[in-house]
């Protein structure tokens, strides 16, 4: 049976089209995704993301747990930091990506993705050592996104902009808007500016339509998960089930960034050392000629299969069909010529580098 968010109804009252995802009932878009996606752009947009995950980590040896669970390092992290993770198993294939985020010494939120967050939970209980305390907040805990570059105007009208987190992967906590005590982070999914709020779930109907009246003069209006979608494919940010899997290693989809190999030790970094280095790597791929490319299809080189896409579409803001691929090493990289399977037809296409989007700071 699906649950569904504290904000539910309120998406019903807006019209929103519902839709099952990640084990929820969820608005896939109110009006249109291309209006929403182009509305995050150019303005802001205010995303319910109250079905995401959240676990609290406490306890002397917290930090040691974090750095055995998860791939990038928490040594040192200061309070009021947020971090990137993916979190492997074994083999070194990825159970999830999330974000950490450091409440106080020994003590963090961690946030994890949706449709896995039962499967994190029992991954991380049936590894903890030493002495913690770890505890499933997610019923306990909505979130709102605003998202856009006029994020900050919408939220200064309830909240001093000083008390807004002034750099990306920080964040403040017991922010009050209204009276609803706040955690505010400079995160998002879709490659803009903008903010995520945590706060209790029972305060969501009521911080929800505080926000979604006091964006109509900015023109700020609510978005579904269609247009978080579309908005993270154009900032090339990778999704759980596509670009990463539980087969597919974080090194071979190019997140490096977030494997810190020189550690001691963390799950799955063994497998990845004995893998050697990635036969695989993440590239962009545009459409030429005509046609839609989505995930799952084919990527071929003078006959050869080099690969196959793991998200596509059209992309509102930047224009055309593009997708994201994963292919031979030696053939990520921009500029080939290659063409694209589409139920049975050769679509012609150009690898490009990532990202397809990045804002103007």
């Amino acid at each position: 049976m699906d649950k569904k968010t504290v904000l539910y109804d309120e998406h019903v009252k807006l019209g929103a089209k519902m839709v099952p995802f990640g084990g929820f009932i969820m608005p896939v878009q109110y009006t249109n995704i291309i209006g929403e996606h182009m509305a995050v752009r150019e303005k802001a947009g205010l995303f319910d993301v109250s079905h995401m995950g959240e676990v609290s980590l406490e306890g002397p040896d917290a930090e040691a747990n974090l750095n055995y669970l998860l791939t990038n390092d928490f040594t040192g992290m200061k309070v009021g930091k947020v971090r990137y993770s993916p979190m492997c198993n074994h083999n070194g294939g990825v159970v999830d990506d999330l974000l950490v985020y450091k409440m106080a010494e020994n003590s963090y939120l961690i946030v994890v993705n949706a449709s896995n967050k039962d499967k994190d939970v029992q991954w991380m209980q049936s590894h903890l050592f030493g002495s913690v305390i770890f505890r499933d907040i997610s019923d306990d805990i909505a979130q709102i996104a605003v998202q856009g570059p006029l994020s900050a105007e919408l939220l200064s009208k309830f909240v001093e902009p000083e008390k807004l987190p002034d750099k990306y992967y920080t964040f403040r906590d017991a922010v009050f808007i209204e009276g609803v005590c706040c955690l505010i982070s400079q995160t998002g999914y879709t490659g803009e500016y903008g903010f995520e709020l945590y706060f209790p779930a029972a305060d969501g109907p009521k911080l929800w339509n505080l926000l979604v009246e006091a964006g109509k003069e900015y023109g700020i209006i609510p978005c579904g998960l269609g247009a978080r979608d579309t908005l993270r494919l154009e900032a090339s940010m990778p999704l759980y089930g596509h670009e990463m899997d539980d087969e597919i290693t974080p090194l071979e989809t190019c997140l490096d960034f977030a494997v810190k190999m020189d550690k001691k030790d963390f799950i799955g970094k063994r497998a990845m050392e004995e893998k050697g280095e990635p036969k695989i790597a993440r590239i962009g791929i545009k459409v030429t000629g005509r046609g839609i490319i989505r995930e799952h299809m084919d990527v071929m080189l003078d006959g050869k299969l080099i690969g196959h896409t793991t998200s596509g579409t059209v992309l509102p803001f930047v224009g055309g069909s593009h997708a994201m691929a994963l292919l031979e090493k030696e053939y990520a990289k921009p500029g080939l010529a290659v063409t694209v399977n589409v139920r049975g037809r050769e679509v012609p296409c150009e690898t490009e580098a990532l990202p397809f989007y990045t804002r103007k700071k």
